[in-house]
């Protein structure tokens, strides 16, 4: 009698293409349960059932009631039952605990990391029940491509990957507690003080990183500039004009730099060294995931979560690897001459794969890092249809720096001329590019060439132009999403799937904002207040510590159970000093709140009274925006345009002398007096 197989995936999209693959005629059934789409399948004289999670079904929250801290005991329910998740989740709980039903066998077929493991789990013991995880296997591929899923299918274990089940457990349940013991610790300190009422987050990841951001601002606040000077010179030599490069980059004093002038200025120099090399620089490695992100952020100003996502549907159409990973190596079972040979059917990637193709055995360039779970992320050579802007971009990137680890060295002739000017050292340099290699395929990073004449130890070189200028040091710049996420792999703090929404986090909390990432009035506070009271929240150490004993689970030098009663007894001490000083907390967190709140609803001083501000407000029964005088003894008020966001320019108008404001009409930037009797009437369009 064949057997009925419930395989579970993490979304719908990848459930129809591993119905599709593992079906032994490639159409599988289509069918419905109640609202849920699902897919019958027939391989080898089974009836298999596919179906999707849409990913996490089940999350944690806290037993018995009450809004307070500490609370340590949790239980995993139905996202619905926590007010979370998708509006179908309970009916996909419903479709697959209903599918389950006579299942012989059960697969765990989500994508193969903590999470995809954790959420097969979680449906497996509480949608369908704890007797179907003794029958339970696991699917483990990187690619949804045909060929990959079958042999996945074919090699699938026959038990589930218990050990990175328990740490994608343990972490949800570590960040858990100390998310929601601390953000309800901050939250409650502030209304308890104050008697507002705004949300406020901290997490054991999120409050480091939030220190890196204050800690860049304190540094450009506190820069001091300091002046130095530079020479910039000049030769000509056969008719051509080349760079002289002074040997000291800056001069701390004016005198040296005029001393330089003088005795350099219309000289002539002769040189006392040419110095010739070739330089041999290997291809980059693959992408892992931060590498990519990165790389996009820098080349194409994407942010690493929409990196992320991007890369995700690329994955989803079978186009990529699984982008979650943090290798750079591909692996031998990976078929490279395989995905070339696809390549080579793709107009804009025919003639670089067919080059590679003609070398004997394109090897690639590995990197240092690697994944156990995932190879680095590389092209299934599958043809994209109509992909959107940043799925193209995405796309190439990955595809052309796959092509370029494959290529050889880009070989590059470098010269130096040492040139002695009046006892002074000038440097005259020059490159040319002898092979190409690598950066043939990836025209993302460029190389310069410079010219070089033909010079010999004596040759004579004049100085045709000398000039120096006086320049500051500048401050250090401010992060942006992409250092960010950098500095968080650096220090070895959240995992590859959380940093970027930790980073994004920060911003709709209103604690960082900007692409140049700016601490606001109410992050700095947030961090200013915990460093003196509580300063453990924001301790890198305590974060990698704990992430060291996760990553442990995996590999089974630590026990869950331990690891959750170490991050009890971390967390307890901290929560305990931060009860001893909420009040302190509470009205220091208040005031910037209230600070804040002053400053962003401002526009300007009062024309009818002189003595109050006009300042933004909101009816609390009809949600419109209006502008009033802080002074409840003038009364001044004006009506503003609704569904706009508005913004102070600082400016008064001459007419009335009422505030004007700036708004955006149809994107473009519009300046109007708040006063709608203004003889004005309105304002004035800029740009």
């Amino acid at each position: 009698m064949p057997d009925r197989l419930l395989l579970v995936t993490e979304k719908p999209s990848s459930a129809r293409r591993i119905a599709e693959a593992l079906d032994e005629g490639g159409r599988p059934e289509t069918r419905r349960a109640g609202d849920v789409t699902y897919y019958l399948a027939a391989r080898c004289g089974n009836e298999l059932v596919v179906v999707s999670a849409l990913g996490h079904l089940y999350t944690l929250v806290q037993r018995g009631e009450g809004w307070t801290y500490p609370v340590y005991d949790t239980a995993w329910v139905p996202v619905t039952q926590a007010g979370k998740g998708h509006g179908k989740a309970g009916a996909h709980i419903r479709a697959i605990r209903s599918l389950a039903e006579g299942a012989q066998g059960f697969v765990s077929a989500c994508d193969y990391d903590m999470e995809g493991s954790l959420i097969a789990y979680n449906v497996l013991r509480y949608a369908v029940g704890e007797h179907s995880l003794p029958r339970a296997g696991r699917m483990r591929y990187s690619t949804l491509t045909r060929e990959d899923l079958n042999r996945s299918w074919e090699a699938r274990s026959r038990a589930l990957d218990y050990p990175v089940i328990a740490a994608g457990k343990a972490r949800h349940e570590v960040d858990w507690l100390f998310g929601i013991n601390l953000s309800r610790a901050l939250t409650l300190a502030v209304r308890n003080a104050s008697g507002l009422s705004r949300t406020l987050s901290v997490g054991r990841v999120q409050g480091p990183t939030l220190g890196f951001v204050k800690a860049r601002e304190d540094e450009i606040c506190s820069f001091v500039p300091v002046p130095y000077w530079r020479a910039h010179a000049e030769t000509e030599i056969d008719g051509e004009r080349y760079p002289l490069e002074y040997s000291e980059p800056r001069l701390e004093r004016e005198t040296n730099a005029k001393e330089l002038a003088r005795a350099c200025r219309g000289q002539v120099g002769r040189v006392t060294g040419v110095h010739e090399e070739t330089d041999r620089r290997p291809p980059p490695p693959p992408f892992n995931l931060g590498d990519l992100q990165r790389e996009a952020y820098r080349v194409h100003k994407l942010s690493p979560s929409a990196t992320l996502a991007t890369a995700e549907k690329l994955y989803l159409g079978a186009y990529i690897s699984y982008p979650r990973t943090s290798s750079q190596r591909l692996p031998s079972s990976i078929d490279i001459k395989d995905i070339l040979g696809k390549l080579s059917r793709s107009p804009t990637y025919a003639a670089y794969a067919e080059k590679l193709l003609s070398r004997k055995t394109p090897r690639p360039r590995q990197g240092k890092k690697d994944d156990p779970a995932h190879p680095a992320i590389h092209p299934t050579g599958a043809s994209p249809r109509r992909l959107g802007d940043p799925e193209s971009k995405v796309y190439d990137l990955a595809v052309r720096r796959f092509m370029a680890c494959l290529a050889g060295p880009l070989v590059t002739e470098r010269a130096r001329a040492d040139v002695d000017v009046n006892g002074h050292l000038f440097f005259l340099r020059g490159s040319l590019i002898r092979e190409r290699g690598w950066l043939e395929y990836y025209p993302y990073v460029k190389e310069g060439e410079r010219r070089f004449p033909k010079l010999a130890v004596g040759s004579s070189v004049p100085v045709t132009k000398l000039s120096t200028g006086r320049a500051y040091t500048k401050p250090p710049q401010r992060l942006n999403a992409s250092s960010l996420l950098g500095l968080m792999e650096s220090v070895d703090i959240g995992t590859k799937a959380t940093r970027t929404e930790i980073i994004d986090t920060l911003s709709k909390r209103g604690y960082t904002e900007g692409q140049s990432i700016r601490i606001t009035d109410l992050g700095y506070g947030v961090v200013e207040t915990l460093e003196r009271h509580c300063p453990d929240i924001l301790s890198v150490g305590l974060t990698r510590g704990l992430e060291s004993d996760l990553e442990a689970i995996q590999t089974g030098g630590v026990e869950v159970e331990r690891v959750l009663e170490k991050a009890q007894e971390t967390l307890g001490p901290i929560l305990a000093r931060f009860r001893e000083n909420e009040d302190r907390i509470g009205e220091e967190i208040a005031g910037t709140l209230r600070g804040a709140a002053r400053k962003e609803g401002y526009l300007g001083s009062c024309p009818s009274c002189g003595a109050g501000d006009i300042t933004l407000g909101r009816n609390s029964k009809t949600g419109a925006v209006y502008a009033s005088c802080s002074n409840r003894a003038c009364g001044q008020s004006y009506g503003l345009p609704q569904k706009n966001r508005f913004y102070s320019t600082g400016k008064s108008c001459a007419e009335c002398g009422a505030p004007v404001i700036k708004m955006y009409f149809h994107r473009k930037p519009l300046e109007l007096c708040v006063n709608p009797e203004c003889p004005s009437k309105g304002g004035r369009r800029d740009g």
